[in-house]
């Protein structure tokens, strides 16, 4: 199934991931961090709970997984209930950004059975040496299941002659290259990683005694967890009852020499929610000086005292730094408002009436729909977070010239869109971006979306907005190419197939 939650032409989220150890109810607070993460992932999700089979002296791993939405999923209460019991779990919630979306057996988290017992694992990122593994597995007899990269984690594990399960585990992670972050069950604990640049977020918490890990914040407060910290770049935790006596993680370094940390910028700009910390900061603060700097840099100046200025926000990723916008026009002294413009359909499933005419055009309707009456002859700024491939954006602004208004301003709270992401999440091709296919040049940017001015933040101002107290340095490979970690050439051609 693929992403219904999806406005076509952005940037497609990566996955959520979640895992508690120690907690009676684990299958159920799984089941409510994996909602709380479903903007980073609508196509599946899943949740493998450990349970000790105390007459047999084992441990038994549960497993439910399938696609589509997370309520859709565990429907059944039955499922939390009596099939995934257990003190310990892991969910994933999928977006696919390597391994066909469309294949079930790539729903994660993935299981196997193995020298050492049960092991499960759940997948945040790319790696970018997939391919590279792959063929050297296979070459060594390696069966593959799946045409994920996630699994590859696997058989690394597996094959590894360390004498410990952790050290196997090591092992694998200082084999394999790319950005990621991976919650793993094995018998007797929870395991989490988080790669040396910290490209990926992963925030650790505390609950009734149980620690928990999740991609974001967000999924904390549902279940009235506390966040304690981020799990490190480059660092692996392993929670056992051990841990738990202790209140806190083993912890494990996947390399001696640290790296330089380059957090995904993204992340702020799009993917996480406004309500979370990431990277040590809460995303609307950040996403406030975005459109405070954009309106610096960029404002829409009213043509006399009567004259007011409209802003509206595109639903829902660009919602806070509307706000940011807004006030610092008016603390400039312009005469601006925000206006809810857009109405955003949230109930909206796949279109597949292909109509004769603009089947696109259709698609954004079924999404989108104008307030005429706040719009008509009114001068309009749109905020946007950022421009992919122009086709929405293109069709955002035909809409709104619809409802007749005088004029149509155009504001992005980042730079212009020029390269693909390799390290998870789903751009497409360098030849599909409109910034790329126009040479960077806003003029024809802005004459192919039919907007009177358009204006992107710099890149200066980008980084202005985000952290550096504590020396955060951040990934921007999508606006200037500056790839920070080595992409294997095969990985160029095509991110999905293998």
């Amino acid at each position: 199934m693929k992403n219904i939650a999806h406005i076509e032409g952005k940037p497609r989220c990566h996955c959520g991931i979640f895992g508690i150890y120690g907690h009676p109810e684990a299958a159920v607070l799984t089941y409510y961090g994996l909602h709380a993460l479903q903007h980073r992932g609508q196509e599946a999700a899943g949740i493998v709970t450990s349970q000790w089979i105390e007459d047999k002296r084992k441990c038994k791993f549960n497993v439910h997984k399938g696609e589509g939405l997370v309520s859709d999923v565990f429907k059944d209460e039955e499922i939390l209930r009596l099939l995934l019991k257990g003190s310990a779990a892991i969910g994933h919630n999928r977006y696919s950004t390597t391994g066909a979306s469309e294949n079930k057996i790539n729903i994660q988290p993935f299981v196997v059975s193995y020298k050492n017992g049960n092991l499960a694992l759940a997948h945040n990122g790319n790696l970018t040496n997939y391919r590279e593994l792959r063929h050297l597995l296979q070459e060594e007899g390696t069966i593959f299941q799946t045409t994920s990269d996630t699994e590859i984690l696997l058989h690394l594990a597996a094959r590894s002659k360390k004498p410990t399960q952790v050290e196997q585990i090591l092992e694998a992670f200082q084999t394999v290259r790319g950005a990621y972050c991976c919650v793993m069950l094995t018998d007797s604990s929870l395991i989490a990683a988080r790669d040396p640049f910290g490209i990926r977020p992963l925030a650790l918490g505390k609950i009734d005694g149980a620690l928990v890990v999740a991609s974001e914040t967000c999924a904390f407060d549902i279940i009235g967890a506390e966040y304690i910290r981020d799990v490190e770049p480059g660092e692996l935790i392993v929670i056992d009852q051990e841990s738990l006596r202790a209140g806190a993680p083993h912890s494990y370094q996947i390399f001696n020499e640290p790296q330089q940390p380059f957090h995904c910028i993204f992340e702020y700009i799009y993917f996480s929610r406004p309500d979370s910390k990431i990277f040590g900061e809460n995303v609307d603060k950040v996403r406030r000086k975005l459109g405070k700097l954009l309106a610096r840099e960029a404002p829409v100046i009213p043509y006399s005292d009567d004259d007011r200025v409209i802003v509206i926000n595109v639903p829902d990723s660009s919602n806070t730094a509307t706000l940011g916008y807004v006030s610092e026009s008016r603390k400039m002294g312009y005469n601006v408002k925000v206006e809810l413009g857009l109405i955003r359909s949230h109930y909206v499933g796949r279109t597949f009436i292909q109509p004769g005419q603009n089947h696109r055009e259709i698609k954004v309707k079924s999404k989108f729909n104008t307030v005429k009456g706040v719009l008509k002859d009114r001068r309009v700024v749109i905020v946007d977070d950022s421009i992919v491939r122009g086709t929405t954006s293109r069709q955002l602004v035909k809409l709104i010239r619809d409802a007749e208004p005088k004029e149509v301003h155009f504001r992005v709270t980042s730079p212009p869109i020029r390269f693909p992401c390799y390290y998870g999440m789903d751009f497409p091709s360098k030849e599909e971006l409109i910034a790329n296919r126009c040479n960077g040049d806003v003029e024809k940017i802005r004459e192919e979306l039919g907007v009177d001015t358009l204006a992107y933040l710099s890149m200066d101002s980008l980084l202005a907005s985000a952290p550096k107290d504590k020396g955060q340095h951040y990934c921007t490979a999508c606006f200037n190419g500056e790839y920070p970690i080595p992409i294997d050439p095969e990985a160029t051609k095509n991110q999905n197939d293998l």
